[in-house]
């Protein structure tokens, strides 16, 4: 015998499953992409790949490059996140670089590792050569500004410079090959340009970011305490 109940749903029209409508429940999760190759746009993946194989990217030698790392900064570093690297733009010397995250707990471990970042200690000549380059840099700015011509500079004056604290060996061959080595060596480290037929390099802006200024100034004052030590004796 039917009841009320049964009577009032009845009366209900009836809706087959295909026209129910599911109902939509609120979510905080990202939306998932169906492609994840449309998740960014190619000249934006492109462009963090380069940042990936070179370090940086000059807007002198570059310029659409930095031009997309500039605008797109935030997009680029939510890529470069999970790799523990993140896109820092300078915009007055029109420069692109990484720097690594590096993890509180692993800071002062010598051992870690970077999987994608190899790590490359200058030794004492390296260092005293970059602390030279980077004074040379800094008064070309100051003379010519930030950002507006190349910091050129011939090799007659960083190898003056260079005696200064190493002091000459008497040969003048031995004392520029000497020279000319360590400023290929740091070419790899992206300071400087190859020597061209005038002898002359340029010195790239990275050289501003890549130490820490006091730690380079003392560098240089002890080697030049010791220069003038032996100089005594």
């Amino acid at each position: 015998m039917a009841n009320i109940f049964d009577e009032m749903a009845n009366a209900l029209p009836s809706k087959s499953i295909n026209e129910v409508k599911p109902i939509k429940q609120a979510s905080n999760e990202a939306p998932q992409i169906n492609n994840p190759h449309e998740a960014f746009p190619l000249e934006i993946k492109l462009v963090t790949q380069e940042l990936i194989k070179f370090g940086a990217i000059e807007a002198v030698r570059k310029n659409t490059s930095f031009v997309i790392c500039s605008q797109n900064k935030a997009t680029i570093n939510k890529i470069l996140f999970p790799l523990d690297l993140e896109l820092t733009i300078d915009d007055i010397r029109g420069l692109a670089f990484l720097v690594v995250i590096r993890q509180d707990d692993l800071e002062h471990n010598d051992a870690w590792q970077h999987p994608l970042v190899r790590r490359q200690r200058m030794n004492l000549e390296q260092s005293l050569m970059t602390a030279i380059l980077r004074q040379f840099f800094l008064a070309h700015e100051q003379e010519s500004g930030v950002g507006e011509i190349k910091a050129i500079v011939h090799l007659d004056d960083l190898l003056s410079q260079l005696n200064q604290y190493l002091g000459a060996s008497g040969s003048e061959s031995h004392d520029e090959k000497r020279l000319r080595n360590l400023l290929e060596q740091l070419r790899n480290y992206a300071l400087v340009s190859e020597i061209d037929a005038n002898d002359k390099i340029t010195i790239r802006p990275l050289i501003v970011h890549l130490l820490n200024p006091e730690h380079l100034q003392n560098l240089m004052t002890v080697l030049q305490q010791q220069s003038t030590d032996e100089k005594i004796k």
